[in-house]
C-alpha cells in the first residue's frame, strides 16, 4: 500500500500512516497540536529553525503556524504518528471550568517543541488508538474528553504551556516586511499571510503596495524566483528539488516563470 491513512479532521484526532516513500509538503495549523511519534521520522520547517521528531518523541505545535514537512518511513517499515487537534472553542470552555487563563505575557519562543513526555503521555498517546478506526463512530463528547485529557496532561509535563494554551488573542499587527521576507516560500493564499499579520486583506494589499512597491502575487513570484536561482547556481540544487521547497505548485509552471524571467530554463543553470 502506498497511500496515507488517516481518520478525517472532522475528529480531532488525526492518525498518519505512509508506506515505503517519503512524503513533504506544507501545511498551515489553525490550531495546537499535540503529536506522538509511533515510526518513522518527521522533519519539520518553519522557517526559522528546523525540528526532527523520531520514534518515540513527544511533540506540540503551537496554534498559527506555516509548515513545512517531511515524513520518511523507516528503512523497510512504515511512519506512523497519531495526533490531537486543540481548538479554541474547546480551550475556552476549558479554561471557564477549570479556571486556567494565560499569566503572562505572550509567548516568545519556539512554535514546535519537542516534550518530555514520559509513561502517562504514552498511555494517553495509546488509548487514542482506537478512535482512529474509520469504520467507527465516536461520539463528540468523548472525543471532547480526549482533549481535555491531553490538556490536563500537557499542563502537568510542561506548566509553561499554560500562556500558550489559554492566550485566545488573534495575530496583531506585525512588521510586514520582516515576515513576508521570513515566510516567501509558504504557498499560502493571501488570506492567510495577511491574518498572519495583523490585518484585512485589504489592508495587507494596501501596506504591502506601498513598501514594496509592486502588488503581493507579483512580488512573491519574482522573490521565490530569485531564491530559486540561488539554490541552484550557487547551491547546485536540482530543480525538481527547490520548487516545492520556494512555493510553486508544479515544475512545469516553475521552469516557465524561471526562463520567463532569466531568459533560461532552470536546467540550463545546474552543472
Amino acid at each position: 500500500m502506498s497511500e496515507p491513512k488517516t481518520n478525517g479532521r472532522s475528529s480531532p484526532i488525526a492518525y498518519s500512516c505512509y508506506f515505503n516513500r517519503n512524503r513533504e509538503g506544507e501545511q498551515f495549523a489553525p490550531e495546537h497540536v499535540f503529536s506522538y511519534q509511533l515510526s518513522g521520522t518527521l522533519l519539520i520547517n518553519t522557517g526559522d529553525s528546523e525540528h526532527v521528531f523520531n520514534e518515540g518523541d513527544f511533540r506540540f505545535i503551537k496554534r498559527n503556524q506555516l509548515l513545512k514537512f517531511v515524513k520518511q518511513p523507516p528503512v523497510g517499515g512504515v511512519f506512523k504518528s497519531i495526533s490531537i487537534y486543540l481548538d479554541q472553542p474547546m480551550l475556552r470552555d476549558f479554561s471557564i471550568v477549570y479556571g486556567y487563563k494565560a499569566i503572562e505575557e505572550p509567548f516568545r519562543g519556539e512554535a514546535v517543541m519537542r516534550l518530555n513526555g514520559g509513561a502517562l503521555c504514552k498511555s494517553f498517546m495509546d488509548s487514542l488508538m482506537p478512535y482512529t478506526g474509520s469504520d467507527q463512530a465516536i461520539p463528540q463528547q468523548l472525543q471532547v474528553l480526549k482533549q481535555h485529557e491531553a490538556v490536563m496532561i500537557l499542563l502537568q509535563s510542561k506548566p509553561e504551556l499554560q500562556n500558550i494554551l489559554f492566550d485566545f488573542t488573534e495575530p496583531g499587527k506585525i512588521d510586514l516586511e520582516a515576515f513576508m521576507n521570513k515566510n516567501f516560500h509558504f504557498n499560502v493564499q493571501l488570506k492567510r499571510f495577511a491574518y498572519l499579520t495583523g490585518r484585512s486583506l485589504a489592508t495587507f494589499k494596501r501596506d504591502f503596495e506601498h513598501i514594496f512597491h509592486t502588488s503581493p502575487s507579483k512580488w512573491l513570484q519574482q522573490r521565490r524566483l530569485q531564491e530559486a536561482h540561488y539554490l541552484i547556481k550557487e547551491k547546485g540544487r536540482a530543480p525538481s528539488d527547490v520548487y516545492l521547497e520556494i512555493g510553486f505548485e508544479d515544475l512545469s509552471h516553475f521552469s516557465f516563470a524561471f526562463k520567463k524571467m532569466y531568459g533560461m530554463p532552470p536546467s540550463k543553470l545546474v552543472g
